[in-house]
């Protein structure tokens, strides 16, 4: 198989998107954000709403290894799916459609545990985009039109929620560099600067 993924994990306005945006122009691929919960809702016969609002949410529930195995048999038509704690529906059908898009063509997948769902796909550059949080503060100012004490909030609220999700699903930790092949801080390198460093990589990589 010829397709490659670029998967993009990102801190709350590290400027993450931007960085997809920009590959995907530079490569002349798709990049998918917001974008696949519409097609994993299609897909799943979810409602498209629930998709965004339980978008990157944490869970808590206990279920989840038994959920996984008994969905990995039956898929979304059969009982087990049905009864399934919502969160666990959106998780998997994004997962689904993660590694549908794999399998079609090469694309940047932001977020959504992406690289997790791919674990087995040979193709794939495991990005985290970080900055510093002063950085990431203005960016939320002028973003959200918020003060700077809203900014920081919003931040670490962000932050926490993409943390605990990211951990709960996957066997990693969100944001440790031993999660990802590359770590890069977009305050220091800007928006330019992580696409070079990426299609650097993926150049060394021959993908």
């Amino acid at each position: 198989m010829s397709n490659y993924v670029i998967t993009i994990g990102r801190e709350f306005e590290s400027l993450g998107r931007d960085v997809g945006l920009k590959l995907a122009e530079k490569l002349g691929i798709k990049c998918y954000d917001k974008e696949l919960l519409s097609r994993a809702a299609k897909e799943s016969g979810l409602c498209e709403e629930i998709f965004h609002s339980q978008d990157e949410k944490p869970t808590s529930s206990f279920l989840y290894s038994l959920v996984m195995d008994t969905y990995s048999a039956t898929g979304y038509t059969a009982a087990p799916f049905l009864d399934m704690p919502l969160n666990h529906k959106i998780f998997l059908a994004q997962f689904d459609t993660i590694k549908k898009l794999a399998e079609e063509e090469s694309c940047i997948i932001v977020g959504r545990c992406a690289d997790y769902a791919l674990s087995e796909f040979p193709r794939t550059i495991n990005t985290f985009i970080h900055a510093d949080l002063d950085f990431r503060i203005k960016n939320t100012m002028k973003e959200f039109d918020v003060s700077e004490t809203k900014a920081k909030d919003m931040i670490s609220k962000k932050d926490k929620q993409r943390s605990s999700y990211y951990n709960y699903y996957s066997n990693k930790k969100w944001g440790s560099s031993k999660s990802y092949d590359l770590t890069l801080n977009s305050a220091k390198l800007g928006v330019d600067g992580c696409v070079e460093l990426i299609l650097r990589y993926k150049e060394i990589m021959k993908y």
